[in-house]
């Protein structure tokens, strides 16, 4: 584990989220946690523990090894759902464990029924069709065959849910076929109930399409960037604005990364600093070095253009981000001094350095970002 830096997870922040998020999809609508990527880098463990502590108590996972964490962390107290990868030795401990899990294509359904027949328990599916994203999913032409089989063997098999996944739905410019993918996830279900086969819940929308095409909610949502305090894009925030009337933003960062600075160290005017000829000080400058670079998920691309937050003034990324560490122009703060508390993502006195921002300086998305915060930080939960 690493002591050069601390993740906070704020739980009053959460909370405000999944008040908002349960306030707009209201009482009926099942929001599912979907704590993918170690929690969007927040960390699985103490994560779900907070989420559940507030209320949550369906969560989606990626893989297997991912569910083994949120099972151990809350033991039976909560729902899990597998999207994607569930390997065919995985299958008895999913099954065991009713963990519930997407069944996109044949061979899954079938030993999905072998495995449940061994253990004489019912394996709990939700059915993926595809709908125009062209990843996972049973096309339109499979769908005869797999109502035939969820019959024949319903003594093994829970149709628990049929799904689907949006295109795209955070960008008017997927309008049209996000609009094209609703219409045909329709089509399915009535065909399926049609056929006298009804799943307990439908289910396609992630957070952009939640706000973006209200009409996608249906019995249940998957939740991802949103209930961390984050929009999908500024053009979902923007739908939202423009449908109410209180033109503030509802939702709160719940993560803070902090570290502190390594040490410090005077640079004359004409100096290279760091690796290579990035950065050239133009000026006597003063430098600190922080113990954080790419390896802890503070990415390359940042070089001479992040920013952090010392003694509450934003300080720039100077020369190239290392492995390990970084520099950071302090010539203007002549109190800063080693130890002193450095905020990569967060706020300290009046200023802020959100998720977002990260975007204006790099090609990072707010999901890679996250996703890319190593594990090996110490997560913290406060409030």
């Amino acid at each position: 584990m690493h002591t050069n830096s601390l993740i906070e997870l704020d739980r009053s922040a959460y909370q405000n989220n999944i008040g908002f998020l349960k306030k707009t999809f209201g009482k009926k609508v099942i929001i599912s946690s979907v704590v993918k990527g170690n929690a969007y880098g927040h960390g699985v463990q103490e994560f779900v523990s907070m989420a559940f502590e507030c209320g949550v108590k369906h969560f989606s996972v990626f893989d297997v090894q991912e569910a083994k964490v949120v099972k151990t962390t809350l033991t039976n107290k909560a729902t899990i759902m597998v999207m994607g990868l569930v390997q065919d030795e995985d299958l008895e401990w999913v099954i065991q464990n009713d963990v519930e899990f997407f069944v996109f294509d044949k061979s899954r359904l079938t030993n999905a029924m072998k495995v449940a027949k061994k253990l004489d328990r019912k394996a709990i599916l939700h059915i993926e069709v595809e709908t125009g994203m062209n990843r996972t999913g049973f096309d339109k032409k499979e769908l005869n065959a797999v109502i035939t089989y969820l019959k024949k063997e319903e003594q093994h098999l829970t149709f628990k849910g049929l799904c689907t996944h949006y295109a795209g739905a955070e960008s008017i410019a997927n309008y049209y076929r996000v609009d094209q993918q609703i219409k045909k996830f329709e089509e399915i279900y009535a065909f399926f109930c049609k056929n006298n086969l009804k799943p307990q819940i439908r289910h396609s929308a992630c957070s952009a399409a939640s706000i973006m095409f209200p009409q996608t909610r249906m019995d249940m949502v998957r939740i991802g960037i949103m209930q961390y305090g984050l929009w999908p894009s500024p053009e979902v925030f923007v739908t939202y604005l423009n449908s109410k009337k209180n033109k503030t933003d509802p939702l709160q960062r719940v993560i803070t990364w902090k570290s502190a600075i390594m040490s410090v160290k005077k640079v004359n005017s004409g100096e290279f600093i760091g690796y290579g000829t990035s950065f050239m000080a133009k000026r006597k400058m003063t430098i600190a070095t922080i113990p954080i670079g790419y390896c802890h998920g503070y990415s390359r691309s940042l070089s001479n253009q992040g920013r952090v937050l010392i003694h509450g003034q934003r300080c720039v990324v100077v020369g190239s981000v290392n492995m390990n560490m970084m520099t950071v122009d302090i010539t203007d703060l002549e109190m800063a001094k080693k130890e002193d508390e450095v905020v990569l993502i967060g706020t300290q006195k009046e200023l802020s350095i959100s998720v977002a921002s990260f975007s204006d300086f790099s090609d990072q998305l707010n999901y890679e970002l996250l996703t890319r915060i190593s594990k090996a930080i110490p997560r913290k939960i406060i409030k």
